[in-house]
């Protein structure tokens, strides 16, 4: 596994560019030796192993009709704060599943002519996507005979784009779901040909959610392979409702800021959307005894809504703490329970655990517009570093 990972990551000269793992030459033969469908899975997070390995398990099957013959992925990265070059998640899961690294491809971009032609030269019937993270171009599209199939963490026509999870919890919705729908040119707004509805809890998070909706979109593709492999799918797949079309922009950093004059439902909601990347910040003062200050930056990983407690205007502007929760006072007289923080370069730690670390000083909101001018400084200089 070392000599292999090796040669992932420092490919010889004669390799092609479009393909770090292998060669067009050493993948232009397709699997001969049995009469199973070709199928080539494109994905590249942690969320999309999940897909391929159920299709690794389907395929497995004595009664199985496909065999996974490729799989498209992102290029290796530089991981663990730039550290180390790596192999997307989705790679090195097929490598530990025994994969061919022949088989794996890596292109820039999925419109690079030299991999569009090692992809003809497999002869794929169909291709599945799940969080690939590319654009595919029609040219690409029109290879498979039977489409191509994707994967998306929404009930389609809602939420199109690349956030339909973060974008979906920070509107506070009570249901979602995941559609499995075939993959035309414009953004998500192929034919579905399935979906499963799913609850939302009020606590859940981003991370866990998304994990949760690939594991059932993946028992969905299964459920769905036969249909998809005779061809049928395509007869009984649904246009979705343009009218009905919601869309889920990409996340940016500087959405991560908390501003506690809106309700405590919303910035709740925020926290949930935004756990894991970028996660969700604050400033607030520390006073101490002599009235000295200091704005400490936090970082907000738990929160919960209180029911019970509501924020006198006289009390607005401090923060307070009972029963293993700070509590932040926010717009409507709401209240914001935050269960657990991080201080920048530290580990997280409980609300209560941080509320011991003040040593007797109190913490106060910053003025609004004070906060919004700390927020602009930041976001200038980030920009100057960049």
């Amino acid at each position: 596994m070392q000599q292999v990972m090796r040669r992932l990551l420092y490919p010889s000269p004669t390799a092609t560019a479009t393909a770090s793992f292998c060669s067009p030459a050493a993948a232009s033969t397709p699997n001969t030796t049995n009469n199973k469908k070709s199928l080539v899975f494109l994905g590249s997070p942690q969320v999309s192993a999940i897909v391929l390995e159920a299709l690794f398990d389907a395929s497995a099957s004595p009664h199985s009709s496909f065999q996974v013959a490729a799989i498209v992925t992102q290029p290796p990265a530089r991981r663990d704060r730039g550290k180390k070059l790596l192999p997307s998640p989705v790679a090195q899961f097929a490598l530990q599943r025994g994969f061919s690294p022949q088989l794996i491809f890596t292109p820039e971009r999925a419109s690079e002519d030299s991999f569009l032609g090692s992809l003809r030269a497999l002869q794929p019937e169909i291709c599945v996507t799940a969080a690939y993270g590319n654009i595919l171009p029609r040219k690409f599209l029109n290879i498979p005979p039977l489409g191509t199939v994707n994967i998306h963490p929404s009930l389609l026509p809602l939420y199109r784009g690349a956030a339909p999870v973060q974008r979906a919890l920070q509107d506070g919705v009570k249901e979602t779901g995941v559609s499995l729908a075939f993959t035309v040119r414009a953004l998500d707004s192929g034919p579905v040909i399935a979906s499963h509805r799913v609850d939302i809890d009020n606590q859940i998070k981003a991370p866990d959610l998304l994990d949760f909706l690939f594991h059932e979109g993946s028992k969905l593709l299964v459920r769905e392979l036969p249909s998809l492999l005779d061809g049928s799918a395509q007869k009984k797949a649904k246009p979705q409702d343009e009218g009905k079309a919601t869309l889920a922009p990409k996340i940016m950093a500087e959405e991560s800021w908390l501003h506690f004059n809106e309700q405590a439902s919303v910035l709740h909601n925020k926290v949930r959307a935004f756990a894991g990347w970028p996660g969700t910040r604050a400033k607030i003062l520390a006073i101490d005894k002599e009235g000295e200050s200091n704005i400490l930056e936090l970082k907000i990983i738990t929160t919960r809504v209180s029911d019970q407690i509501e924020i006198k205007d006289n009390n607005i502007d401090f923060i307070a703490f009972n029963r293993g929760a700070l509590l932040i006072p926010c717009g409507g007289s709401t209240v914001l329970e935050v269960l657990e923080v991080q201080l920048p370069g530290k580990k997280v730690v409980s609300a209560a655990a941080f509320w011991n670390g003040l040593r007797g000083r109190t913490l106060k909101l910053l003025p609004q517009e004070e906060m919004c001018l700390k927020e602009k400084h930041v976001q200038s200089t980030q920009g100057l570093n960049s």
